[in-house]
């Protein structure tokens, strides 16, 4: 369901699971537009150089990830604030799910609270935080 007023926002409610394209040349193109052109964010061997187990998705390129699920589901919302704990490396070209849960809805003030968790292929969590929202009251 795409969410168009905090209305429609339900307490405990799952977000859409999202699959975010960690592959190398969306990274890559992601670290020139970030000015973060370097190689532990562009290239696997000079990432395993410098004692990495390959190269990294940029942490605010997580954090982006994070806000393109919210706005999947909620198109119009507004995101005022991601706070994130990142607990091990997301690594170019690996497979990776970003799920959401409500934990709280503010009904009066338009403002929905969503816990967010990163994942790997081996359900291990890499990213979690939680985000602030502000959905249309009407």
């Amino acid at each position: 369901m795409t969410i168009k007023t905090i209305a429609d926002v339900e307490f405990g409610v799952q977000l859409p699971v999202f699959a975010p394209d960690t592959g190398i040349e969306n990274v890559r193109r992601f670290a020139r537009a970030a000015g973060w052109d370097r190689p532990r964010f562009t290239d696997h061997a000079a990432a395993r150089a410098e004692g990495l187990p390959g190269a990294l998705v940029p942490g605010i390129m997580s954090q982006g990830f994070l806000s393109a699920m919210i706005h999947r589901w909620a198109p119009d919302a507004r995101v005022t604030n991601i706070d994130t704990v990142f607990r091990a490396p997301v690594i170019v070209d690996e497979v990776y799910q970003i799920s959401g849960v409500v934990t709280d809805v503010d009904e009066d003030a338009g403002s929905v609270v969503i816990d967010l968790t990163v994942t790997n292929a081996a359900n291990e969590t890499r990213v979690f935080g939680t985000a602030t929202v502000g959905v249309p009251t009407t």
